[in-house]
């Protein structure tokens, strides 16, 4: 068993594509609807392409939640925070916190759905 995708409920397709496409460096693979009120984007990194990322815009978010949070590895996690806070990113951690002895470092970002996103430097 491996990671297949993790779906995300958004409030517009084109801001929170462009946010992960330009922010975070997916591609996009496809963008369909689904019915009259259902539109789906899947997105993917090149250098992991049997993970996607799909956004869903159109559903009730109340009722079908957002996710808890969304983990991505980085090699310079503080690096990453100066661009993202360039960019106006939320962080939610403007420094890296260590965790697990000290052997792992991460932060806390939102996305421009107030999806809670994670940046992981091992």
């Amino acid at each position: 068993m491996k990671m297949e995708h993790v779906g995300i409920m958004v409030k517009d397709m084109d801001e929170s594509l462009a946010f992960y496409q330009n922010i975070l460096g997916l591609e996009l693979r496809n963008r369909e609807w689904l019915n009259d009120s259902i539109e789906l984007a899947f997105l993917f990194f090149p250098e992991q392409p049997s993970v996607e990322v799909e956004l869903i815009y159109g559903g009730p978010v109340e009722n079908e939640g957002i996710v808890n949070h969304l983990a991505f590895t980085v090699e310079n996690i503080e690096a990453e925070l100066v661009r993202f806070k360039e960019a106006g990113v939320k962080l939610v951690d403007e420094e890296p916190r260590s965790i697990l002895n000290g052997t792992v470092q991460i932060a806390f970002f939102e996305g421009p759905n107030g999806e809670k996103l994670e940046l992981v430097e091992r």
